[in-house]
């Protein structure tokens, strides 16, 4: 009797070859946690719609101002002389097709190249603040959190002084007391660097404290445990291993900080120590607007949507980002 002829890879066992012959590749790959985060972020429609009307006010803050009017021309006939308001247009705003926004209760100027400008004033203050106080801390809240001891307890008293701080009233008695030229500015140039740096030199301590937190937990991880046992210094831990791992919440914490700050630099122009008027600005154009509310409501209710729109904007956005690269914070 000839003995069984035994067959390699036979019908009833798969080889590997022939599993993997049918599989498309791409469907097998892995995702990065960046790729996760943005399929994420996805399906959030309500963030990206929020990401969508950041990036338009973004793009009307740079270019804008080159297809707008000029914010500083004057169309007094445009002016009623006997009640001092625009003709025509709904509650007399003087709505029109060449002022789509109407134009300025006295003076005529042109509310859409008012509104466009005053958004890269508030978007620049916003935005320069804002990588002000997340550099600052940053460092200030990764130095306490990895080496602990003294050193974070100076920092953290630091903190504690700066949250503490009157930052209205500083901002207010600051700009009185500056003069009308100094560091080579002068006029807006100095104003707007003011603002910038008190803004973002007094808020460093609410993002100094998040990081803290996180490198607090970061600290204690293995692959930070696994650099040390090798020989890294501290300079390398700091940066190349716990850095990398506080992207995330620098991320978020940033897109809702931005916000704050624009609400802020408003809320100086309102109290009359933000821009140097005529310059537009969002909170400048709400105070000129206070006195003829009643009669001209038009004038508040267009730069006040304009601060609401980008302040919910940026607040949508950031909820999404932090639930994308967070998902546990759900």
């Amino acid at each position: 009797m000839a003995a069984p002829i035994e067959v390699s890879g036979s019908d009833t066992e798969a080889q590997p070859e022939s599993v993997l012959a049918g599989v498309d590749r791409k469907k097998i790959q892995g995702r990065s946690l960046g790729q996760i985060a943005w399929l994420r972020l996805k399906r959030d429609k309500v963030a990206l719609t929020g990401a969508v009307v950041v990036l338009v006010l973004i793009l009307i803050a740079i270019v804008g101002p080159y297809f707008v009017q000029d914010p500083l021309a004057y169309h007094q006939n445009l002016i009623d002389p006997t009640y001092n308001r625009p003709k025509g247009g709904f509650w007399h705003s003087g709505i029109s097709a060449d002022h789509p926004l109407g134009v300025e209760p006295g003076t005529g100027r042109d509310m859409l190249a008012r509104i466009v400008h005053g958004a890269r004033i508030s978007l620049l203050v916003s935005f320069l603040a804002t990588l002000m106080s997340v550099v600052i801390g940053t460092i200030m809240g990764i130095t306490a959190g990895y080496f602990g001891g003294w050193v974070d307890y100076v920092i953290s008293r630091a903190m504690d002084a700066f949250l503490a701080f009157p930052l209205l009233l500083f901002a207010i008695a600051l700009v009185g007391v500056v003069a009308d030229g100094a560091f080579g500015l002068s006029g807006n140039g100095l104003r707007v660097s003011v603002l910038v740096v008190v803004i973002g030199f007094f808020n460093w301590p609410y993002i100094g404290r998040i990081i803290r937190g996180q490198t607090l937990s970061l600290r204690e991880r293995e692959f930070v445990d696994a650099a040390r046992s090798m020989g890294a210094r501290n300079s390398y831990v700091l940066f190349k291993e716990i850095l990398p791992n506080l992207v995330a919440p620098i991320l978020v914490y940033s897109t809702l900080l931005i916000p704050t700050n624009i609400l802020f630099e408003a809320a100086l122009s309102f109290l009359g120590v933000g821009v140097i008027p005529p310059k537009p600005s969002w909170g400048g154009m709400l105070t000129l607007a206070v006195p003829i509310y009643s009669s001209d409501p038009m004038y508040m209710i267009i730069p006040g949507m304009a601060i609401f729109i980008t302040v919910l904007a940026f607040n949508l956005f950031g909820d999404g980002l932090r639930d994308a690269l967070d998902p546990r914070s759900r």
